[in-house]
Order: structure tokens, then sequence, then C-alpha cells
């Protein structure tokens, strides 16, 4: 199936890579790499842009304010700054689509007046109700992210965590309830996202994970946000949490597993690597397809 992006296409009948591009000094996987100062190096993510394309991305999602528990929030005019010319030179150079990872109405406005394709909002609309408005506006879809707190809000620790009854069951009601809300300011089309890492234990991860195509039933492509998280680190060494960089084969599992149960879209900060996944799975389920 096909999935509009303003003049784009996405081809959903296989999973798709969004690369992670972030224009932060304080990601907590790649942060400050663009930057000298104060200063942006565009050209560099440029360059790193085209890289991912080449290795396999279908979307660049550009972000100007890290997410990472406990991250200090940016100023609305400070994360145009990190973004917009960023977009305005990438869209004139790339042939697939540019999303704005931003929960801000004026930033997402801004990027789409740049360029950019589609909105991924961490927080379903939760944080700036106006940024329904300028998807709707601009006609292009929202990502819709499930979270219950402000990056700024939450913590690395196993005893700081959201409590849930039935994490699939509730995630899913409030992502029903960030699309219902898109809806009614004329949102037309929307990604979900259940948020891993974001307010959920190590078990909720993982039960999110392997109940993934319960989602399914909403009837709406399925982002997974799973590259290089802690959760992945708590498991890999439990004792010390596996670093940053020693995470990439538990990312591979674990997006292996999400493709195995529906997801459509892979926001990956490793693209080459993901990518040969991808086509290790799509051969695989090409395989099964062709013995019935």
């Amino acid at each position: 199936m096909n999935f509009t992006c303003r003049d784009f296409q996405l081809d959903l009948s296989r999973p798709n890579l969004m690369g992670v591009l972030n224009m932060t000094p304080d990601s907590f996987s790649d942060g400050g790499r663009f930057f000298s100062g104060e200063a942006i190096d565009l050209d560099k993510a440029i360059e790193a842009a085209r890289q991912m394309q080449k290795d396999g991305a279908t979307v660049i999602d550009i972000g100007g304010e890290s997410t990472r528990p406990n991250a200090t929030p940016v100023h609305a005019d400070e994360e145009i700054r990190r973004t917009v010319p960023l977009i305005e030179r990438l869209s004139k150079v790339l042939d697939i689509p540019i999303s704005i990872d931003t929960y801000k109405a004026s930033v997402a406005e801004a990027a789409l007046k740049a360029g950019a394709s589609l909105v991924n909002d961490i927080s379903g609309f939760r944080l700036d109700s106006a940024l329904a408005d300028v998807c709707a506006k601009y006609e292009v879809p929202a990502v819709v992210m499930h979270s219950r707190q402000k990056p700024s809000e939450m913590q690395w620790s196993y005893e700081e965590k959201t409590v849930y009854a039935d994490v699939v069951a509730e995630v899913k009601s409030e992502l029903v309830q960030s699309v219902e809300f898109g809806k009614a300011r004329g949102v037309k089309a929307f990604i979900l996202d259940v948020g891993f890492g974001f307010g959920k234990n190590v078990d909720a991860n993982y039960e999110l994970l392997m109940r993934l195509s319960e989602f399914r039933s909403l009837g709406y492509p399925i982002l997974v946000g799973l590259s290089r998280k802690s959760f992945i680190g708590k498991v890999l060494d439990p004792e010390n949490i596996a670093p940053v960089e020693a995470r990439l084969y538990g990312t591979i599992a674990a997006n292996t597993i999400a493709m195995m149960n529906g997801a459509h879209i892979l926001r990956v900060h490793d693209c080459k690597a993901n990518s040969d996944a991808v086509k290790i799975f799509c051969k695989a389920r090409e395989a099964i397809t062709a013995t019935r």
C-alpha cells in the first residue's frame, strides 16, 4: 500500500527506514555530531542525510530538541535555528520525504514551509494542541506517539516508571484519543508510534514489542523507534547497561521482531545495517508467500 506524504509516496508493502538526523548537542546517541560550539555544520549534516538515503532510508527525520529522559527543553526559536536551514537545503537534494521531529506547532509550521513532508510528534498532540491545526493546514500526515510525560520528567531508573494494568490496552486507547483529536482538527492521515522507551519500564517495552500486531486493528501504519534505546542496553548488560555504541545487534534483533509483528516504519540511526535486516525479512516473507 502507498502512503502519501505531500509530493512523496511511501510503499508500505515492505518495511521502510526512517533515518534519524539529530540537530542537537545533547541527544542520547548522536548529540553534538553536527555542532562546533553554537555553530552548526550544515554541509556535514547534508552529507549524513544523503548517506542515509544511499544506505536505504526512505524518510529522514530531523529534530532540534533532544527527547532523551531528563533532556533540557529548547525554545522554539532555537529549535527552528537548528532544523529549518537544513530542511531548506535538504529538500533540494533529497528525493525522499523529510520529517520534522517536534511537538511545537510553530516549529512544525516553519519546517513545513521549508520543505518537510510530515510531522513526528512524540506527544500525540498533548503538549501543543495547535500542532494538529498545522498538520491539517498543510495537509501532511502526523506521527502520533504515545507518551504520558515530557522528556524532562522521565527518569532512567527502574523505580521511576509509569505503571500499567494492561500496557497494550492503555497505549492503544490513548493513541486512539490522539487520532480522534487530530481528526476533529482536520488531520487526514496518521502513523502510530507506541512510544518505546517513553514512560515504560523494561518489561512493558518488551511486552509492547511482542504484542505489536495488536495495534494493526486500528488501521494505521505503525512506526517503531527502538534504535539504541536503553531498554535494549539493560538486557544486553543488566549490571552496567550496555553503552549506546554496543546496542546495534540488539537493535536489529528488536527491529526484526517488530517487522514480524507488523511494523511498517523503523526509525533508526544505523541505516545500512537495518536495511540489510529488512532485505532478509522481505526475502523470508516472500519465500513463505510463494509456498502457499
